[in-house]
């Protein structure tokens, strides 16, 4: 019995030797063995519960956290606040910059991804039809072989390079991809293009087909029935992930997803005149006065405030405490009492030296109740 006891702590050992050879050794490790093997047994479903969740899960779950977080981020800047009851920063011409293309005459000094990046919330962009053209491909020694497509100009594509267009040609559906890219990768976020609209809805349509993830963030004000319920609160919006509206000086589109902006704002006259002298805030359509009431809806309020022609010394003169004053002289009594919802400038980053920016201003605007 001695012998096999040896026999066995041998084979049991890890190292295949132990030093004695006593039987009471031997009963040691019979049950040190027993008690591993039990362990592992007992064990065994522990473990294979501890096991990582799937990555789907993981994701899942990081999505709706982010969500959460979005939310809450907006719950803290916006409280309860709906749409039409906050402001935001716009630009006139956001795509005629000088970052985008080589545009020679500008209304905004940074790119369309910057602009967004710095606090513009409302972007108005100029779409027109741009027929290729083999003589300009041939004239430009091949750097203007662009197809037809929807494209950003101010005027006829094909007229002035660096005036009415720029190379490279800005297409519609890349620029809305920015916007689209900015939001997915900002879910706090809401904003709103404007469009002066010269194309067929097949071409806008053809467009807006080509840019990925559109339909996750489209916010239709028609599908939420905004007209009976009123505007969602800015945490609805962002809760609900559709945090893009697009409006057009066109009808026709609603089936993209494009609202006739005649149907949900009210605009003043875009222009302060060539002297920026004509602070008077009156209607762009006759037929809407800025204090329409109608029962249970209340329109959007896009305020415009820039010259016929965008410099930088113009928009220094008009950014500051001009613009502060015309909304509250001016622009809220004629509208009813109310903020723009929108305030449209050129060159969003320059101002007087009174303190007062576009974005302070607008600032200012939604501490008022």
């Amino acid at each position: 019995m001695p012998d096999m006891d040896m026999t066995y702590e041998r084979a049991a050992s890890p190292s295949g030797f132990r030093s004695t050879g006593a039987a009471s050794a031997g009963g040691v490790t019979r049950i040190t063995v027993v008690f591993l093997l039990l362990l592992g047994l007992l064990g065994a479903p522990a473990l294979a519960s501890a096991a990582p969740p799937p990555p789907s899960t993981i994701a899942t779950a990081a999505a709706a956290a982010a969500k959460r977080a979005a939310v809450d981020q907006a719950r803290a800047r916006w409280g309860d606040r709906r749409l039409d009851e906050v402001s935001f920063l716009a630009t006139h011409n956001a795509f005629a910059n000088y970052e985008d293309a080589r545009w020679t005459s500008v209304a905004q000094s940074e790119s369309v991804r910057r602009q967004l990046d710095n606090g513009v919330r409302g972007l108005s962009l100029d779409v027109h039809w741009y027929e290729r053209s083999k003589w300009l491909c041939v004239i430009s020694f091949g750097s203007d072989c662009y197809p037809s497509d929807a494209y950003l100009c101010h005027g006829e594509c094909k007229t002035f390079a660096g005036v009415t267009y720029a190379l490279p040609r800005q297409s519609f559906h890349g620029t809305v991809q920015t916007v689209v890219d900015f939001l997915q990768q900002n879910p706090q976020e809401v904003v709103t293009l404007f469009l002066e609209d010269y194309v067929s809805a097949q071409q806008l349509g053809n467009s807006l087909n080509r840019v990925r993830g559109l339909d996750q963030v489209l916010f239709r004000p028609d599908v939420w029935d905004v007209r009976r319920q009123g505007w969602p609160k800015m945490t609805d919006l962002v809760a609900s992930g559709k945090r893009l509206q697009i409006f057009s000086d066109e009808g026709g589109r609603e089936h993209l997803g494009v609202m006739y902006d005649k149907n949900w704002t009210v605009s003043n006259y875009w222009s302060l005149g060539d002297l920026g002298n004509d602070v008077s805030c009156v209607t762009r359509w006759s037929d809407l006065p800025l204090d329409r009431q109608e029962p249970g809806f209340r329109r959007l309020f896009t305020m415009s405030h820039h010259r016929n022609v965008p410099t930088l010394i113009n928009a220094a003169l008009d950014n500051g405490a001009k613009l502060r004053d015309r909304i509250e002289r001016q622009c809220r009594p004629a509208a009813g009492g109310r903020n723009p919802n929108f305030v449209a400038v050129d060159f969003h980053r320059v101002s007087d030296r009174s303190g007062h920016t576009p974005a302070s201003v607008v600032a200012e605007l939604n501490t008022r109740d």
